[in-house]
């Protein structure tokens, strides 16, 4: 496809204003590769990176040409070619997909934050100057004292009196785990009181979004796919409460199956995975008096910011909606462009922060003129891109995760 209807809609292009941002020219570029015209320069190479794989392009393309695809097969090849670039072939490769060793470089991540970042707002701190590359001032949240796996039971049952409806595995993805665990306990306690068995697999890891999705690394992310198929493998379930986590599982089978064998075993694990916010209203059906507004947030004004990972990949929109207007206590309000691109996509907001100010900044115009006093969405990613932009601002307004907004 070559008509540019992808050109309104690319949250890269509506910055850069350049024809190789937008998914018409990416697509173009890796014509030229297959063909041999082009070769593989680390221009190009930067070219294919600066891609939220956000798939406004798909939802805006006459044809529905899944771009996205054509991106993370290509930064596949890119390392089939030359491989990762330190440091990053160290964290993704050796760290990442040992769970044990990763907490503990978290937990050393958190010291330094504590001796070193500059103290911010809140759960805020500031990276240094000599983080510069990372992006000069960026706010990031505290590293948490306790992690989720730390602070909960792998099985956790319904209060006595409580019948099990359900059982279900939960996802807890490294956000959660390391800096939001009071997220993961109001969920696994949410669900628990209406009757749902939670498990938490420790041989759970990371779901492979960064490795697969974001670097190219399809063996490794093979590696950390299989682990989580074995660690969920009995449940009907695996709930997700962050939205690129749950579009990465549900996406092994199209990217990383090499086999009949890992294609049947991955989609049938795909098929098990939900967000949080379709679980409740798909599955568990809840009435709408099951909703309660916390305490902190009664009386508030609330706004909804869709993750593209939710929205787009995953195919959730009014789910959230849905229990946003159910919950007593709290007004919604709709935002303008509410499916907007936030800018975090993962590493991408590291290699281009600046970039990914610039359309963050777009997203929070319009949080502003929704004059609302919370902005909820259903990824921490997200969260944190948006608690970043907010703290810049100066902003009266408070992130959170929906799951946080119950009682």
């Amino acid at each position: 496809m070559k008509c540019g209807f992808c050109i309104s809609a690319c949250p890269v292009y509506r910055e850069e204003l350049v024809e190789s941002a937008v998914a018409r020219g990416k697509n173009q570029l890796v014509r030229g590769l297959l063909s041999g015209e082009l070769d593989l320069t680390r221009e190009l190479e930067e070219r294919l990176d600066k891609c939220t794989l956000c798939k406004t392009c798909t939802q805006n393309c006459p044809a529905g040409v899944q771009i996205p695809s054509v991106i993370i097969a290509a930064r596949a090849d890119k390392v089939r070619h030359r491989g990762i670039r330190f440091p990053y072939n160290v964290v993704y490769r050796s760290i990442l997909p040992r769970r044990i060793l990763f907490g503990r470089v978290v937990r050393a991540a958190g010291l330094a934050q504590k001796l070193f970042f500059p103290k911010g707002e809140g759960t805020l701190r500031h990276l240094p100057l000599i983080l510069s590359g990372l992006g000069k001032g960026r706010r990031i949240p505290e590293v948490a004292s306790h992690f989720l796996r730390e602070s909960v039971k792998e099985v956790n049952s319904p209060p006595a009196g409580t019948p099990v409806k359900l059982r279900a595995g939960y996802m807890t993805g490294c956000m959660t785990d390391y800096v939001f665990p009071d997220l993961g306990i109001k969920l696994i306690q949410f669900l628990t009181r209406n009757g749902v068995e939670v498990v938490v697999p420790r041989k759970q890891g990371c779901c492979g979004a960064p490795v697969y999705m974001g670097a190219g690394d399809f063996e490794t992310g093979r590696k950390m796919a299989d682990a989580n198929v074995a660690a969920f493998g009995d449940l009907d379930f695996v709930i997700v409460d962050c939205a690129t986590c749950g579009s990465a599982m549900q996406d092994y089978a199209r990217y990383l199956a090499d086999n009949e064998q890992r294609e049947k075993l991955y989609s049938e694990f795909g098929k098990k995975v939900i967000h949080i916010t379709a679980f409740l209203v798909d599955i568990l059906h809840l009435p709408s008096e099951a909703y309660q507004a916390a305490p902190d947030v009664r009386g508030k004004r609330v706004t909804w910011h869709d993750p593209c990972h939710l929205n787009r990949h995953m195919g959730v929109q009014e789910q959230p909606r849905q229990i946003l207007k159910s919950i007593s206590g709290i007004k919604f309000v709709e935002m303008s462009e509410p499916d907007r691109c936030c800018g975090m996509a993962g590493a991408f907001s590291l290699h281009f922060y600046e970039l990914s100010r610039k359309i963050v900044d777009r997203k929070i115009a319009s949080i502003v003129a929704s004059g609302a006093d919370i902005v909820a969405s259903g990824c921490p990613g997200c969260e944190i891109q948006l608690m970043d932009a907010i703290s810049r601002h100066k902003l009266p307004v408070k992130v959170m995760h929906i799951m946080e907004l119950l009682q």
